[in-house]
């Protein structure tokens, strides 16, 4: 009984890892894209240049596919707190589905009602009226995500609840939606979501510079894109930083898996290479230290003590070298973004004659996607073995399913979803890589005064 009840949560966080990260694939984008487009159309109602609005136009298309696919994987997704994490749900449903429910019905439906005005209504509304519905556009989006990582966030540090009924139940909602742990971890997604649409607008920007027939054209979303997105690579390093130190606070279990660290000490080094030996729980290579500079890093003080592995039971610590090395590379790629968008944003005017730069920026393209998919094995493994933080083991959560019917559907979700990111990317390329030649006009193009 108790090989099959491991079997069915092996099985049902894997199906629930899947989705999540292929949902993650669209989601970044349309939260980056949306407040991209809305500067393109801001822009175009500003200076009344048409290439603006064909920019708007074009990179609009491919937002449209990248939501589209991205409704279809959040929707199934959903469904699973109730098919493979029942007990989850019954326990702290009160919190966490009222959390869901906010974001579908308000934030969603907002964001999807106003991406079909923004997309029919090029000729049937004003130039300000249409901008303000790509704002309101990327408002909603931004909106959705809060109320998602919000619920996430409270997972993580669960505040404002208490037990009753053998059940967590709401207590204080604003202590939920307003904890420092959901506020600094919402800043940050949503800020590396925004880089990810940078690189993206650079990225096929940089496609069309080589190409020359758009040179022109592509060079004005070049410019504002290496310009947002240098702004935003700084913000996210910084970020990364602040949310180490909730992380400090808050998950010194997670903290010390990310760094490898197995005694609790102060005065803690940051070791540039590191090998963990978690079998021996210890490191097997440590090399390169910068004395206090860990301390500094999870409290602002060189001096402070840092919790190692070992203060934990190992049936409470995370799986050390996931999180140790997922850590590690997003955190590579955050600094090497940063290096990237300075040498963009530094040649941006001439950028024409940078051949390597472009194509650098159009391989470029699918790095901010691993980089947050590494934040989210952080995030996630670096609960273990919690599903809840310190309330709820995940172990309990798992619906009392066979671990036949589980692996079915793990198998169906796999086959689809392989189905839906090639559909989704294919045409992606195909259109990014069309150009505006061939894009439909929508309406006349002449909007109503």
């Amino acid at each position: 009984m108790e090989v099959a009840t491991m079997d069915t949560l092996l099985l049902s966080r894997l199906q629930f890892a899947a989705a999540t990260f292929f949902h993650f694939l669209f989601v970044p984008l349309t939260l980056g894209l949306s407040v991209l487009l809305a500067l393109l159309e801001t822009r175009y109602l500003r200076t009344g240049d048409e290439d603006y609005k064909r920019l708007t136009k074009f990179f609009g298309k491919l937002f449209l596919i990248n939501f589209a696919i991205g409704v279809v994987t959040g929707i199934t997704l959903e469904f699973q707190f109730g098919t493979n994490w029942s007990r989850y749900s019954e326990y702290v449903g009160d919190i966490f589905g009222s959390l869901l429910a906010i974001e579908a019905t308000v934030a969603f439906f907002l964001e999807s009602t106003f991406i079909a005005v923004w997309y029919l209504g090029w000729d049937r509304l004003s130039k300000r009226a249409h901008t303000i519905t790509i704002w309101l556009v990327a408002l909603a989006s931004n909106m959705s995500a809060f109320w998602i990582l919000v619920a996430n966030s409270w997972m993580q540090h669960p505040v404002g609840y208490v037990l009753r009924n053998g059940r967590a139940e709401m207590d204080d909602f604003m202590a939920v939606i307003t904890q420092p742990y959901a506020i600094v971890t919402f800043l940050h997604t949503v800020t590396a979501a925004l880089v990810l649409g940078g690189f993206f607008v650079m990225g096929v920007s940089a496609y069309h510079i080589l190409k020359t027939k758009h040179r022109a054209l592509f060079k004005k979303s070049f410019t504002l894109a290496s310009t947002f997105t240098l702004v935003f690579a700084v913000i996210l390093v910084v970020q990364g930083h602040e949310h180490g130190g909730h992380v400090y606070r808050y998950q010194p279990a997670k903290l010390a898996a990310m760094e490898s660290h197995w005694e609790t000490q102060t005065h803690v080094p940051q070791y540039i290479i590191v090998i963990p030996d978690p079998a021996n729980e210890r490191n097997s290579v440590e090399a390169i230290p910068i004395p206090g500079f860990l301390s500094f890093l999870a409290a602002h003080d060189f001096n402070a003590e840092v919790k190692g592995l070992k203060d934990f039971a190992p049936e409470d610590r995370p799986p050390v070298m996931p999180v140790f090395v997922s850590f590690r590379a997003m955190a590579f790629l955050g600094f090497f973004f940063m290096g990237v968008c300075v040498l963009a944003w530094w040649k941006r005017a001439s950028i024409e004659t940078m051949p390597l730069l472009l194509r650098l920026l159009i391989y470029m393209i699918p790095l901010p996607y691993v980089a947050i998919l590494f934040g989210w094995t952080v995030t996630e493994m670096g609960r273990q073995p919690w599903i809840v933080y310190g309330l709820m083991r995940t172990r309990d959560a798992v619906s009392p399913v066979p671990a036949g019917n589980v692996l079915v559907s793990l198998i169906a979700f796999i086959a689809i979803y392989s189905l839906l990111g090639i559909l989704n990317f294919y045409l992606i390329v195909k259109f990014a890589k069309q150009g505006p030649d061939l894009l439909p006009e929508v309406g006349n193009g002449k909007e109503a005064a």
